[in-house]
């Protein structure tokens, strides 16, 4: 692949026809997930916490993902909703950064992509206390295979506590590597959810 350039970013009124474009060119090219992401959120006691999560959606309203709301980070969510995600496509060498409001995603979004899921998974849901003390490999299993036998011989619901979270962008960075760590970085902001975007470059 050619060096990145400056003439990688457009000069956009918005950044998601630009973000879908990396998005495009990161599925051909990253061996696996590229739909992968660092998010970011708060606990209680103000400390950052993050982990990896899967985009499973985005559009002009935000970017989705899904999780059992009881986790750790949902619990952080529900006390701060407010988030940052990190995309890193190392063999692109590209970055983009997101931040900003955390909504809910509609009952019919979780069922929809919950229905979509493999079915081992879709147990998996259910067995999982996620983010809590698990006693033994055993008992993750035991429980595992009796959500397996309870869902036998019909569809598997989605658990109540397992939901959608869309995260509205205020801010998201365009990060591209350049030689001698001249890297380009475009920032678009703004200052609500519905608000016009501004652009900027950035200094790398």
């Amino acid at each position: 692949m050619d060096k990145l350039t400056v003439c990688d970013f457009t000069e956009a009124d918005e950044p998601f026809a630009l973000f879908a474009d990396w998005m495009a060119e990161a599925e051909k090219a990253e061996p696996n997930d590229p739909n992968a992401m660092a998010l970011a959120t708060t606990g209680a006691d103000g400390l950052p916490d993050v982990r990896m999560v899967l985009l499973k959606s985005f559009d002009s309203n935000g970017f989705v993902f899904y999780s059992n709301s009881e986790s750790a980070k949902g619990l952080e969510l529900a006390q701060n909703m407010k988030a940052a995600v990190l995309f890193h496509w190392k063999s692109l060498r590209r970055q983009v950064r997101v931040r900003g409001l955390v909504e809910k995603a509609s009952d019919a979004e979780a069922d929809a992509y919950f229905a979509s899921r493999a079915l081992q998974s879709r147990i998996g849901a259910w067995a999982s206390q996620q983010s809590r003390p698990l006693e033994s490999r055993f008992a993750l299993e035991k429980a595992a295979a009796k959500y397996a036998a309870k869902f036998a011989l019909g569809t598997v619901p989605r658990p109540p506590y397992w939901i959608g979270y869309r995260i509205t962008p205020v801010a998201i960075e365009f990060w591209s590597d350049g030689a001698f760590r001249l890297h380009d970085r475009i920032v678009f902001t703004r200052a609500t959810p519905e608000g016009g975007w501004q652009q900027q470059r950035l200094y790398p």
